[in-house]
């Protein structure tokens, strides 16, 4: 099992948990301030939008990179994804992919296979201090978009912005039903996967961690689900690898390459969807159970995997080697003559520019001069 980093102090441990909490008790709020059908409406659209900035932003773009966008699309949506209170995008980035490279092992922060459930679904960023800073590459990977370093520097700004505009839609009770509860089901539905699509589901592929299929946070958090298909191939845009996996986040993402909001959208190819198929065993012989010491499968084991299918070259057998030795030494003379011949060719092309440079020299500087007398072009 990996180990914990506990804050340092009680005072830190109640530091980190208690804002975070008090947002949960402050959804209580509604007891006084009522909830309207206005309210209730805005709660589901705060709650899909920002969804969406999630799976399409934070995760599918800035982690992934599955697809392109322009440089206003991509500031917007760091801006809407930032608005879900879950700190700044190249935080997020960094840490999900750190989650890819180490998906599963001791150093994987969020894995329920190595620290339990709710260290998995929330405990990771709330009391280990491990999770505070920001991956240096994702810094210098953005450091020409001071767009972007200023949604990561200012990340509760696009929050702050999303609570008066809440406010003046619908008062305390949007404020408190509209934003903090859409908020807070945010929160929880984007933890599930990755405390509960390690646990439950189906399994497609045969990857180095416990990731799973499963339908319904697919249908939750809009196609990020399919989370044993995209930890097999992360590359994808598209998570849900078949037509009957809806993948919400996908389909958006389609319609807006239609307009030309993004492009290049990546897709599995059709050597990913043939599943790598479970070893078949002797009946009563259970699957072997993936432990803290399994390799994690990372983005490059992926493509090497997935794309080196021919088999390996051969050495010719040895009792062939002495009837091939004369025609080995004859293409060898042949190919030093090839080679000498493509030296004197060289030579020549390289007079040849030398004349053509002199020429060049000699009308461009005549032209210029407007003069008979042509001066001699300088020495290289």
């Amino acid at each position: 099992m990996s180990t914990t980093n506990a804050p340092s102090s009680p005072l830190e441990f109640y530091a980190r948990v208690a804002p975070f909490t008090l947002l949960h008790v402050v959804c209580l709020g509604a007891i006084w301030t009522g909830v309207s059908t206005t309210s209730l409406i805005l709660c589901a659209v705060l709650f899909w939008i920002r969804m969406f900035g999630i799976t399409a932003g934070y995760h599918r773009y800035f982690s992934h990179r599955s697809y392109k966008m322009g440089r206003i699309m991509q500031f917007l949506m760091s801006f809407l994804a930032a608005s879900s209170a879950q700190r700044g995008v190249l935080w997020w980035a960094g840490h999900h992919r750190h989650h890819h490279k180490h998906s599963d092992d001791p150093e994987d922060l969020h894995s329920p296979l190595q620290r339990g459930f709710w260290m998995s679904h929330l405990g990771w960023f709330l009391i280990d201090p491990k999770s505070d800073p920001t991956c240096p590459k994702m810094l210098r990977e953005y450091k020409n978009y001071p767009e972007i370093l200023w949604t990561e520097k200012y990340h509760a700004v696009p929050v702050l912005f999303l609570v008066a505009l809440a406010y003046l839609i619908d008062g305390m009770t949007g404020a408190i039903v509209g934003f903090l509860w859409s908020t807070v089901l945010l929160w929880h539905a984007t933890y599930t996967i990755n405390s509960l699509c390690h646990v439950f589901g189906s399994r497609r592929y045969e990857t180095t961690d416990t990731s799973r299929n499963n339908v319904w946070l697919a249908l939750l958090t809009l196609g990020e689900g399919w989370h044993n298909n995209h930890h097999y191939y992360q590359a994808s845009v598209r998570q849900g690898f078949y037509w009957w996996e809806i993948d919400i986040t996908y389909y958006v993402l389609k319609m807006m390459s239609w307009v030309g909001l993004v492009w290049d959208l990546r897709e599995p190819p059709a050597r990913v969807k043939e599943p790598n198929p479970r070893p078949q065993l002797p009946r009563g012989v259970k699957q072997p159970v993936l432990t803290a010491t399994t390799p994690a499968l990372t983005q490059e084991s992926v493509e090497t995997q997935t794309t080196t299918t021919e088999a390996p070259p051969q050495e010719p057998p040895k009792a062939l080697l002495p009837a091939l030795q004369p025609r080995l030494e004859k293409a060898a003379a042949s190919m030093s003559r090839a080679a000498e011949s493509m030296s004197k060719a060289a030579e020549t092309v390289g007079k040849a520019a030398e004349s053509v440079s002199t020429v060049a020299w000699n009308v461009t500087s005549h032209a210029a001069t407007g003069s008979a007398t042509v001066p001699k072009p300088p020495q290289p």
